[in-house]
């Protein structure tokens, strides 16, 4: 995986999430690292993101999620030509899923 931010203090610090076993520690952890806006504004694009790959239309993720058109754009150029981090998330998170039937 080839990163312009790979340095020692990310790497500190994605250890620290990796630490991380429940829901409850994920939210004690980023509620201590991040301010209430950073948290929805990540949070924010993970829905965008999600949206995005799930082929709904820029109308609709507006509407949806209150992103603004740039954000939208952000994340699109992320999911089609980043680092594939999306992907990789949504394809565990899916795998995770019981089958339905």
């Amino acid at each position: 995986m080839k990163t312009v931010l790979k340095d020692q203090q990310l790497d500190d610090l994605f250890e620290a999430i990796l630490s991380l076993k429940t829901k409850e520690e994920c939210y004690a952890f980023f509620e201590d690292l991040c301010t209430v806006l950073e948290l929805k504004s990540i949070s924010q694009r993970y829905e965008v993101a999600k949206m995005l790959t799930n082929h709904f239309v820029y109308s609709d993720i507006v509407s949806e999620t209150g992103a603004s058109t740039a954000t939208i754009s952000r994340v699109n150029r992320s999911i089609n030509y980043g680092s594939g981090g999306y992907a990789l998330v949504f394809k565990r998170l899916a795998e995770k899923k019981p089958d339905k039937e």
